[in-house]
C-alpha cells in the first residue's frame, strides 16, 4: 500500500524470529564512535555467537582498513543467510511504533515506515517533499553505495523529522492497545527500546490522513509564510544514508532504460524512523568548530576582510573568559555573534546585518572560504565546550563556540534558506542515536 501524496509506503518489515536475544541483535548506528575501535570491539565480544545487526553493517571506524571488500562481501553473505535460515521473518504490511528511553530522556517516540525516494532531492535549492537538512557531501556516498548496492536487505539508522506541533501523526497511536513486538535494554549506554505493531487499516489511514493535513498546500504556506512547493519531511540523522539509497534508485532506473519498468521495485523506498520535531524527548545539541594550523593574526584579518566585502562588517573583541564572551553574544540586539578562543584568549565576534538566518551559517561561510584559500589549515567538528577550549588553547589552533539551534526553528529555516551548513546540529548525544533493528527487502 502506497500513499503517494505524502510519499509513504506501508512496508513489509523483517524482524528477528522469536527467541532472538534482542539486546545482542540491535546495535548503534555505524557512523558513531568513528575514532573508538574499543567500542566496536566490545560489541563484537558481547554479540559473539548471536544473530546481530553488527554482522549486517559496516562500522565507519573500519572504512579505511584494507579489508573493506571482504567485509562487504561477508555482510551480504550474512544477510542472505539470515533470510534463508529464518533468522529474519517478514511481518504483515504495517508500521512499527517505537518508544526509546535514553540516558538523557525518558521517552522519544517514533514511527517506522518507508518513504518514497522519488520525492527526495538532496541538491541545493530542492523543492521536493523530502529535503536534506544539511549539504550532502557527494564524496561520502561511494563507500556507502558499495555496501548497499548488492545488499538484499536494508536496515536503517535514518531518522526523518516532521513539523507537527499539534501531535497529530505519531502520538495518537499510543492511545490504542497495540501488540508489543519488542521490549528490551540496548547495549552499552543505549537505554531501553519498545516497539508496537501498527497494522490495523484504520490506524494506517489515520496516519496518512494526518500527514496529508500537514502537507495541505494552503495550510503549509500560511504556516511558514512562503510560496513554493510543500516540504513535509526534513532529514534528521542519516542524511548520507538516505542519499545513498537515492543514488542507487536513480542508477536502477537508468539501467532499466525505461524507468516505468521498475517503478514498483522495492529499492524505490527507504525504511526510516519518523520523529516529530516537537517531541519533548528530541534534543538538539550544538556542534562547535576548531581550526588547526592557522595564524591567529592572519585569520582575524581575513575574517574582517571577508565580512567587509559582503557589507556585513565583523568586529572581534577580547573578553576575560568564555562566560563573558557568551554573555556578550546573548546580549546582541541584532546580527550574529559567536564566542572564540584564539592565541589562548577568549573573544566574541559580532557580524552586523548577516546574510543568513543562523549564526552557524554565517560562520561556516567564512570558514569554507578561508579553508579553500589556506589549504594547510584543517577543521574539526567538536561536541562539548571543554573540548573546544582545550584544543583552541593550543598553538596554531582557534576554537569557535556555537549555540544549539532551536529545533522549533528548523523547518522554517530549511524552507527559507535551504539545507543548513554541514554539522549544524546533532540530534542528541552519541548514545541516543538510532539502533539498527528493523529490516526490509530491497531486491526483487
Amino acid at each position: 500500500m502506497v500513499f503517494e501524496r505524502v510519499g509513504v509506503q506501508v512496508p513489509r518489515i523483517l524482524l528477528p524470529k522469536q527467541g532472538t536475544d534482542m539486546s545482542h541483535w540491535a546495535i548503534i548506528a555505524c557512523d558513531q564512535y568513528t575514532s573508538d575501535r574499543s567500542y566496536w570491539q566490545r560489541l563484537e565480544d558481547q554479540t559473539a555467537g548471536s544473530p546481530s545487526t553488527l554482522k549486517l553493517v559496516f562500522p565507519e571506524v573500519y572504512l579505511e582498513d584494507d579489508d573493506a571488500d571482504q567485509r562487504i562481501e561477508q555482510i551480504n553473505q550474512t544477510m542472505e543467510e539470515y533470510l534463508a535460515d529464518g533468522t529474519l521473518e517478514e511481518q504483515p504490511p504495517g508500521f512499527i511504533l517505537v518508544d526509546r528511553k535514553t540516558s538523557e530522556v525518558d521517552s522519544r517516540k517514533g514511527l517506522v515506515l518507508a518513504l518514497d525516494l522519488e520525492q527526495y532531492d538532496y541538491n541545493k535549492g530542492a523543492q521536493s517533499l523530502i529535503r536534506a537538512t544539511e549539504g550532502t557531501i557527494l564524496e561520502r556516498l561511494p563507500p556507502r553505495i558499495r555496501v548497499r548496492e548488492n545488499a538484499p536487505i536494508e536496515l536503517p539508522h535514518i531518522m526523518v523529522l516532521i513539523d507537527d506541533p499539534q501531535k497529530t501523526v505519531i502520538e495518537p497511536l499510543f492511545n490504542h492497545n497495540l501488540e508489543t513486538l519488542y521490549d528490551f535494554d540496548l547495549l552499552e549506554s543505549g537505554g531501553h527500546l519498545k516497539g508496537y505493531r501498527v497494522d490495523q487499516g484504520e490506524l494506517i489511514e489515520q496516519v496518512a490522513a494526518a500527514l496529508e493535513a500537514l502537507a495541505e498546500p494552503a495550510a503549509y504556506r500560511k504556516k511558514y509564510q512562503v510560496d513554493g512547493a510543500v516540504m513535509l519531511y526534513a532529514m534528521g540523522d542519516g542524511n548520507h544514508s538516505f542519499a545513498t539509497a537515492k543514488a542507487i534508485w536513480e542508477q536502477l532506473k537508468k539501467d532499466a532504460g525505461d524507468p516505468s519498468r521498475v517503478m514498483n521495485h522495492p529499492a524505490r523506498y527507504a525504511l526510516v524512523e519518523l520523529v516529530n520535531v516537537h517531541d519533548p524527548g528530541l534534543e538538539f545539541e550544538a556542534i562547535h568548530r576548531v581550526l588547526f594550523n592557522v595564524n591567529c593574526v592572519h585569520l582575524k584579518q581575513q575574517m574582517e576582510i571577508f565580512f567587509a566585502e559582503r557589507k556585513t562588517p565583523a568586529v572581534l573583541e577580547i573578553c576575560v573568559d568564555l562566560a563573558e564572551a557568551e554573555q556578550r553574544a546573548k546580549e546582541l540586539d541584532h546580527g550574529h555573534a559567536f564566542p572564540m578562543i584564539l592565541g589562548g584568549k577568549f573573544a566574541v565576534c559580532t557580524v552586523a546585518e548577516p546574510e543568513y538566518t543562523l549564526a552557524v551559517a554565517t560562520l561556516q561561510a567564512f570558514l569554507d572560504d578561508y579553508l579553500q584559500k589556506n589549504t594547510s589549515a584543517r577543521i574539526d567538528y567538536i561536541h562539548g565546550e571543554k573540548a573546544v577550549t582545550d584544543l583552541g588553547s593550543q598553538t596554531g589552533c582557534i576554537g569557535f563556540y556555537l549555540p544549539a539551534i532551536s529545533k522549533h526553528d528548523l523547518f522554517k529555516t530549511i524552507v527559507l534558506d535551504g539545507a543548513l551548513p554541514r554539522k549544524t546540529f546533532s540530534m542528541g548525544e552519541a548514545d541516543e542515536k538510532r539502533f539498527y533493528l528493523e529490516c526490509r527487502k530491497i531486491r526483487e
